[in-house]
This record gives C-alpha cells, sequence and structure tokens, in this order.
C-alpha cells in the first residue's frame, strides 16, 4: 500500500508545468494629442497611451508656487524685515514720505522692482518646455 502511494506521488510529482506565456516582443509607448484614439496593438504588442493635455507628473496647481513665508530661509527673512524697518524708519534711500532724506531712494527703489520682474519672467520662461 505504501509503496503505491509512494509511486503516485513520485509519478504527479514528474508531470508538465503550466505554460507560462512569454512576454510581449515589442512595447509601444504612444503620446496622444488631444481627440486622437489609441492604436490598437498589432500580434504580441503593447501599447501604452498617454494624453498630451497633461504632459507633466506634477498638477498645475503646484508648479509655479512661490515659497510660503513660513519655508523661507532665515537670510530671506532677516533681509525682508531690514528692508521694511528701513522704509518704515524714513533712513536715506529708502523712497520713503517720512524722515530725513527718504526720498533719495525712489529710482533705485525702481531699478530693483524692474530687475525683480526681470527675473521672475527668465523663470517662468525657463520653466516652460
Amino acid at each position: 500500500m505504501t509503496t503505491l502511494l509512494l509511486a503516485a506521488v513520485l509519478l504527479a510529482g514528474t508531470a508538465p508545468e503550466a505554460a507560462v506565456p512569454a512576454p510581449p516582443q515589442r512595447v509601444r509607448s504612444v503620446a496622444l494629442a488631444p481627440g486622437e484614439a489609441c492604436p490598437r496593438p498589432a500580434g504580441d504588442e503593447v501599447v501604452v497611451c498617454a494624453p498630451l493635455d497633461e504632459p507633466y507628473r506634477i498638477p498645475k496647481p503646484l508648479r509655479r508656487a512661490e515659497i510660503a513665508a513660513k519655508n523661507q530661509s532665515w537670510v530671506n527673512r532677516v533681509a525682508t524685515m531690514d528692508e521694511v524697518g528701513r522704509v518704515a524708519g524714513g533712513l536715506p534711500n529708502t523712497c520713503s514720505a517720512v524722515g530725513t532724506g527718504g526720498q533719495t531712494g525712489c529710482t533705485q527703489s525702481m531699478m530693483r522692482a524692474w530687475a525683480a520682474d526681470r527675473r521672475q519672467l527668465a523663470r517662468e520662461s525657463a520653466a516652460v518646455p
């Protein structure tokens, strides 16, 4: 009886294994313009379709977010506080109507604002692919 069971177990172990399908020979990645349909795969092929209307992985509202004040470095925080204190105190070269010599910095203030606008435009144009 035990020899019969042993023979059955040995014969069951030599049975052919289930056939494993072969991986596809070709994988094609297609970028679709709005309104286009994904092409049909031909034969042993996998087609991966991605729409072009949203080519970036980062959502649009998060792409050009300004850095929040709580996430600014201490250097930037101190520079901002220093500038606010200078303008409020009417120190020279601050373009302030308060204090002595505050009016002397209006041209410098306009030039700083212009330079900041140019830097912002350059950053925005560099971010566009």
